[in-house]
């Protein structure tokens, strides 16, 4: 039986460590020095197999999952993470977005406060300038929790779990668009069937929801266009939430096996551990953990633990 909380999971955790050493570097540099395998220390002179930010907050929701849903829960666990080093590879945090950094620090204030319902209301607190991948990239446990669901419900939940660190619209929308692509992917269908599908049922809540022309064609190459046919040296890979999914879309689409879709991420430069990881997730789901490299996997800092939230998820979910 397939078993989709371990592709997912696995496949974040490898892209991200993948890509943690190349982290900032240009892409003029990844093209005289292609990633090619996992290694270890570079940017942040962590060992090998040390995952970051990405792959923590995706434990950290997936974690909190299996408890069933709450944003109290999730918005404790990422303070537990900012503060105890909770989920983290080595028993630090060496990689934090600034804009995660502070609205976990705004999260505890409110939790501290007794102001729990306003957990819900966060959305309603968005400027645009909040728009890094930071919950894109740890939002992929979601679609157990989604899966099923009328696009009208996934979205509200979607932008309530985005919006504990990224309220915008944009940032939330760029999740929804991930998790139905991933959706699909779960079923089965072929990926490009799958981008046609989600392509197709992102154009349609658009039109019921009236979602602003201007923030539409922030998604234009994605929705209205296939990612997959734009030029290489078109694709943006810096930390905004679109170029982070444009990259990753492209990466998944443009490759036929995990290994070459995590590393061709990578090797777009700049944000590479949050692209690798956003990638890794699809991969995951599409080719399964079975066609994840073996060193790669057995190279990962607290393989075991990993293994151990998988079944809690699997069982909660899936079994």
């Amino acid at each position: 039986m397939k078993n989709t909380a371990k592709d997912l999971l696995f496949g974040v955790a490898v892209g991200d460590a993948l890509g943690v050493p190349f982290e900032f570097s240009s892409r003029a540099q990844m093209k005289t020095k292609p990633a090619k395998d996992m290694v270890g220390y570079k940017t942040h002179n962590q060992p090998l197999g040390t995952w970051s930010d990405d792959s923590s907050l995706t434990f950290c929701l997936a974690e909190s999952l299996t408890g069933g849903y709450s944003l109290l829960s999730l918005s404790k666990k990422m303070i537990q993470w900012k503060n105890e080093n909770y989920w983290t590879a080595r028993g630090e945090v060496f990689d934090i977005g600034i804009t995660t950094s502070k609205a976990i620090s705004k999260l505890e204030a409110l939790i501290d406060k007794g102001k729990v319902d306003e957990l819900h209301l966060l959305k309603y607190d968005a400027i645009e300038s909040d728009n890094g991948n930071g919950s894109l990239m740890r939002i992929l446990p979601l679609l157990f929790e989604v899966k099923n669901k009328d696009i009208e419900a996934q979205f509200d939940i979607i932008w309530e779990n985005s919006a504990l660190t990224h309220p915008h619209i944009r940032a939330a929308m760029s999740c929804l668009i991930y998790l139905k692509f991933a959706e699909y992917l779960m079923k089965g269908i072929d990926k490009f069937q799958a981008y046609k599908k989600m392509q197709s049922d992102i154009i349609n809540f658009w039109q019921t929801m009236n979602f602003s022309v201007d923030e539409q064609s922030q998604f234009e190459r994605i929705i209205q266009n296939d990612i997959n046919n734009l030029p290489e040296d078109q694709i943006m890979s810096g930390g905004y939430v679109i170029e982070s999914l444009e990259a990753s879309l492209w990466s998944f689409l443009n490759t036929d096996n995990f290994e070459s879709s995590v590393l061709k991420a990578i090797n777009f430069g700049h944000d590479t551990d949050t692209t690798a990881a956003i990638t890794g997730g699809l991969s995951g789901i599409y080719y399964g953990f079975e066609n994840i490299p073996v060193y790669w996997v057995i190279s990962l800092a607290k393989m075991e633990e990993i293994e151990e939230l998988v079944l809690r998820l699997h069982q909660k979910f899936l079994s």
